[in-house]
């Protein structure tokens, strides 16, 4: 597996590999995928979950509790709750957002997909975004993933970033090269 130096030189990339790896061992990719999909959705709703995995001040085995219970209470697999655990031992529970995301990246990696952060003036209808992701695709040569969100400042136009290549069709931008060409 070809995954950036980037994610493998973060803290939270080296325990997603980790993670990645014993999950494609066991055949559970999917299934932890699904696990910390769960974990996320939880760390962004409740204030006291992420009160418990970012205070020093709990200890090692009470912030192991903590997420056994969450663990239990959101049926996540053995694997993702063993993993849990040795964050919480670790005391690497505060970069768990980071190892998500590390672990996201690296599964899409692997399943030969790509993630485009699609931002638009106005939501975008479901066609639209079929017919983006379709050209997308194409031009990648690769399964591209949306993630769309609005923000009403671009006035007109899209924004699409993959990875590090940015391709602004704003109309915001558009008036800001128009405004510097007019002062030269």
């Amino acid at each position: 597996m070809d995954i950036s130096a980037g994610i493998q030189a973060s803290l939270a990339g080296r325990y997603a590999s980790a993670l990645f790896d014993l999950a494609s061992e066991n055949g559970t990719v999917t299934a932890v995928e699904t696990d910390l999909e769960k974990l996320k959705a939880a760390l962004d709703e409740s204030d006291d979950l992420r009160a418990a995995t970012t205070n020093p001040q709990l200890s090692r085995s009470e912030q192991g509790q903590a997420v056994e219970a969450v663990a239990q209470h959101l049926s996540l697999s053995e694997l993702t709750t063993n993993f849990l655990g040795v964050l919480a031992n670790n005391r690497r529970l505060s970069k768990l957002p980071d190892m998500i995301s590390a672990f996201k990246t690296i599964a899409a990696a692997q399943r030969g997909e790509v993630t485009a952060q699609v931002t638009s003036a106005h939501e975008l209808t479901e066609e639209q975004l079929a017919t983006l992701k379709t050209k997308l695709t194409a031009r990648q040569g690769r399964t591209v993933m949306l993630s769309h969100e609005v923000d009403p400042d671009l006035l007109g136009g899209l924004v699409v970033t993959i990875g590090s290549q940015r391709i602004d069709g704003s109309i915001r931008t558009r008036l800001n090269s128009l405004a510097q060409a007019m002062k030269a």
